[in-house]
Formats: structure tokens, C-alpha cells, sequence
């Protein structure tokens, strides 16, 4: 999973699924006034396969990869074969794609009520989550770009969210520095999606895992 490889164009038709090891995918929403993140995908989940499992083929949205890393793919046609002939692989994976449904509501949640640095917070709690350590691979006018707002107010956000000892800046990166403070500050615009997939998937996903 190169980074910035774009998995699935819009308006393709989807051949492959991939599901991520490692690394992660970001959804976007991409029009003429700009792009905006509205899902993020990674060890937890698949990529391409929930419109295929629903009857169609093709999606208005970009999936590219965010962070680097690697993943295992599938024809779309053979997984629909074995999950016609799987009803227990069907359920989990109809049920991850609930999950990821309940993630892209949280999100217009997130931005329709939250300001940049609690949409920040919980951006980043999600990314948390989806690698081993503390360690985001991220610039900030990459942030700037997932959250669709200018790289000043995303500086801004930033740098309170360190003031507070939440975050540590490095060059390219941001290294997660108070994960229980990061939590408090995001408040109710993260951990709904994530309780709903711990539900759905029986448990099988806890945060940062």
C-alpha cells in the first residue's frame, strides 16, 4: 500500500476488495469546491467491498491510501461467490459494512458540530487506532486536507492540542502523548462508530489494537 495510491477512482467500476494489515485508506468526497475525508479504513475493515455485497459496482467516492503499509486483495467476483455460499462470512461482513456506515454518520457529526481542534482530536484518535504505536506519519497539509479546512486553523488546532500535552509535533509526524486527554477533548465526536463496531463484530476490535 504505497502511500497516496488511489485504490478505487470514482465512478469505476470496483473489481478488487482489499482488506489492510497494515496502513490505512482514507474515503474522501472529492468536489469542485474541495475534498473532505468522510471514512477511514484499516485492519479493521475492507475496502471496495461494501457497495459489490450491496448490489452495485461502483462508488462517487476516492479511496486512497493514507498511510503506508500492505494489505491482502481479492477478486470482487470471487468473494461474491464465497459469500453466497458463506452465510457466517456474509453476516460479519455486511456487519462491518453497518460499522462503516455509523463511522461516515459520526463524522458529519463531528463536522457539523465540532470545531477544528475537537475534529482534530478525534481524526487523530482514529488514526490511533488503526496502528501499532504512537506515531502518526502525517503532515499538516495533509490534515488540512482530510479535514477541508485551511493549514492555519489546522496549525492553530495543533498547536493547542500540544500546549495541553495531548500531541508532540515532529517533522512529519505526530506522535500521540496523552491518548486519555486526546479522548476527553474530542468529547462525543469519537467513540460512537467504535462502540458500534465492538458490537457488531462481537468484541473482536478494541482501540488501538
Amino acid at each position: 500500500m504505497p502511500l497516496r495510491h488511489v485504490l478505487i477512482p470514482s465512478h469505476t467500476t470496483i473489481e478488487t476488495a482489499y482488506f489492510p494489515e497494515a496502513g490505512f485508506v482514507s474515503v474522501t468526497s472529492d468536489q469542485p469546491s474541495g475534498r473532505v475525508e468522510i471514512g477511514l479504513i484499516g485492519r479493521e475493515g475492507l475496502v471496495g467491498a461494501s457497495l459489490t455485497l450491496l448490489g452495485d459496482a461502483r462508488s462517487p467516492h476516492i479511496h486512497f491510501v493514507q498511510m503506508a503499509g500492505h494489505m491482502l486483495s481479492i477478486d470482487v467476483a470471487v468473494l461474491q461467490a464465497e459469500v453466497e455460499q458463506r452465510p457466517a462470512l456474509r453476516r460479519v461482513l455486511h456487519r462491518s459494512i453497518q460499522a462503516q456506515f455509523v463511522q461516515t454518520a459520526q463524522a458529519a457529526f463531528a463536522n457539523a458540530r465540532g470545531n477544528t481542534a475537537t475534529r482534530l482530536a478525534r481524526w487523530l484518535l482514529m488514526c490511533h487506532d488503526r496502528i501499532d504505536g504512537d506515531q502518526i506519519t502525517v503532515t499538516q497539509d495533509f490534515m488540512s486536507f482530510m479535514l477541508g479546512v485551511e493549514r492555519p486553523g489546522v496549525t492553530a488546532a495543533l498547536k493547542s492540542l500540544e500546549k495541553d500535552g495531548l500531541v508532540r509535533k515532529h517533522r512529519g509526524t505526530v506522535e500521540i502523548a496523552d491518548r486519555d486527554g486526546l479522548l476527553d477533548h474530542a468529547g462525543d465526536s469519537y467513540g460512537g462508530a467504535e462502540a458500534e463496531y465492538a458490537r457488531l463484530i462481537e468484541g473482536r476490535f478494541e482501540p488501538n489494537i
